[in-house]
């Protein structure tokens, strides 16, 4: 049943930073010069027309149920973009590949406060002390989510946004055979989430270090109850 309500805290807060996530690419395609996402109805915060039924539902699901709540990831629907249509093809390209890992990283930054906040709140109005504990719980997820999604979309690996930055670190000839790699990239990923723990662990690291001294900030304002115990 813990098991359960956690995932309930959990789920709004993965949707939303995903929807973030895809929405900055959007924004940052229009204001490149590309107005693809706009056109199609994918520069919207609705989350409906995000959602993916692999990655956004199933996904999470399954490595929440299989990883028995210790790793949840998941993704939204790709926003289209057209990067012909960008005024510098190549400034555009990293811009807008790197703007939702940007934006995961803004939004982790900002819980950080409203965690702050929200204990504070709590502390002056004792009543509203277990109903703020959910936010403050969901925030706290948040902040972890958003710095492994943020790292999750580093990876590598076409056609993951870090793949955008890789390409032009190449020669063009390997550059062009990289990102041919992104017709497997989805099988690759789905067999290091479930074979690559060691690696993983270590590309994850800086996350985990960010996150611990991230909660060492906001332990004096955790509202104690049965959801931040």
């Amino acid at each position: 049943m813990e098991s359960f309500q956690s995932f309930l805290l959990i789920a709004p807060v993965l949707l939303f930073s995903m929807v973030a996530h895809e929405y900055a690419h959007g924004w940052v395609a229009m204001k490149n010069g590309d107005m693809t996402a706009y056109s199609l109805g994918r520069l919207t915060w609705n989350p409906i027309p995000h959602i993916d039924p692999f990655m956004s539902i199933i996904l999470p699901v399954m490595m929440y149920i299989s990883t028995h709540g210790g790793l949840v990831f998941g993704g939204a629907k790709p926003v289209p973009v057209n990067p012909r249509n960008y005024r510098n093809f190549k400034k555009g390209d990293i811009a807008v590949s790197l703007a939702g890992i940007v934006t995961n990283i803004i939004i982790a930054i900002l819980l950080v406060p409203a965690i702050i906040l929200i204990g504070l709140i709590a502390r002056a109005v004792p009543a509203a002390a277990e109903t703020l504990s959910l936010f403050q719980r969901m925030f706290t997820y948040g902040v972890v989510l958003n710095l492994g999604l943020a790292a999750f979309n580093l990876i590598p690996i076409p056609p993951l946004d870090g793949s955008h930055v890789m390409k032009y670190l190449l020669p063009p000839a390997w550059g062009l055979g990289y990102q041919r790699l992104g017709r497997f990239g989805i099988p690759i990923l789905l067999v290091l989430l479930w074979i690559g723990g060691p690696a993983l662990n270590i590309w994850f690291t800086p996350v985990f270090a960010v996150y611990r001294v991230a909660m060492g900030i906001v332990f004096p304002y955790v509202i104690p109850s049965p959801w931040t115990m």
